[in-house]
């Protein structure tokens, strides 16, 4: 998985966020350097242009993966053609928004940079924040999420040693590439929240943002891997991408509550939608555009642009339900 600083969890979270994040969420440092501008345009662009991108990416994968969750509960709700406009607009998010914004940011690397890059996020998971979570939530009385959170970083642990293995197999030649994990596939039904108290709401959107974007990560990281001709390491940037969106992402979302009915579902992903069309992009975009990044500016008028198109065609989804 991968994380930044606290500024990174606290600054512009993106659309669909079930919960803001709290004052009262854990006060952890991620580990610095997990994005490397690997790219020449990555390393021209300044600080804070960088530091939206980060901000768009968290928000593109955790869209993807919820919106994914809101196809699904559209298809249990009998509204097919609701579930498929969810899932089209995941795709969009993932494959153009955050790719887009990833390449533009020089996140992938090569192999050996993209396992390094993994091995402290997931170290920092593993021995950091869910350990700190699962402590919070202890003292909070949501003994589940107590449990989730201890579970996760257990997992987080697991797949950093593979990582390990796999960086060591990459920079020497010699060893096998570990197998990939094998996701416990979970469904995630409507339901309300099943933790009380406003700390684990806080760190359960914390954890949802972060294995969101960790999945689309790996995908991309997988890619990577697929094109220098590394199968093995792409199975296993695959699996762990799996774990991470259909296992530990939907087990969170369950305690979460963040699917609910299809009108309610609609009704999020259109508040969600018009505040990154009308708000969040166009304050990026002045941003780049005030420092020179004018690539990036570009990039965030037109996912703006986008983001007021999936608007609108949510709002019709919706009052056509009424």
């Amino acid at each position: 998985m991968f994380r930044h600083s606290i500024r990174t969890f606290l600054v512009g979270l993106c659309a669909l966020a079930a919960t803001s994040q709290a004052a009262t969420a854990v006060a952890l440092v991620a580990p610095a350097g997990l994005y490397p501008a690997t790219h020449a345009g990555a390393r021209a662009l300044r600080s804070q242009t960088l530091a939206d991108l980060t901000t768009a990416m968290k928000g593109e994968a955790f869209a993807h993966a919820s919106y994914d969750l809101f196809g699904a509960q559209a298809d249990r709700d009998a509204h097919p053609a609701v579930g498929q406009l969810f899932r089209t607009t995941a795709q969009t998010e993932l494959n153009e928004h955050l790719s887009e914004a990833a390449t533009m940011a020089g996140v992938v690397g090569t192999n050996a940079a993209d396992l390094r890059q993994a091995i402290d996020g997931e170290t920092y998971e593993h021995q950091v924040m869910y350990r700190g979570f699962a402590d919070q939530a202890r003292k909070d009385g949501d003994l589940d999420a107590a449990e989730l959170f201890t579970e996760i970083a257990g997992d987080e642990g697991r797949h950093r040693d593979a990582f390990r293995t796999a960086l060591t197999v990459v920079t020497t030649g010699r060893g096998t590439i570990p197998a990939p994990p094998k996701a416990d596939m979970v469904s995630v039904p409507a339901g309300m929240p099943k933790v009380k108290a406003a700390r684990t709401k806080a760190n359960l959107d914390t954890a949802m943002h972060g294995e969101a974007l960790a999945h689309a990560k790996y995908m991309l990281f997988a890619a990577r891997a697929t094109q220098t001709g590394n199968a093995a390491l792409a199975r296993l940037f695959e699996g762990t991408a799996a774990v991470e969106l259909h296992e530990h992402f939907a087990e969170e979302a369950v305690l979460a509550g963040l699917v609910r009915s299809t009108k309610e579902n609609l009704r999020k992903a259109v508040t969600g939608e018009h505040n990154e069309a009308a708000n969040l992009y166009p304050g990026f975009a002045a941003q780049a555009t005030t420092v020179g990044d004018t690539a990036a500016a570009s990039y965030f008028r037109d996912t703006a642009a986008d983001e007021a198109r999936h608007g609108t065609a949510f709002q019709q989804a919706l009052d056509q339900l009424h």
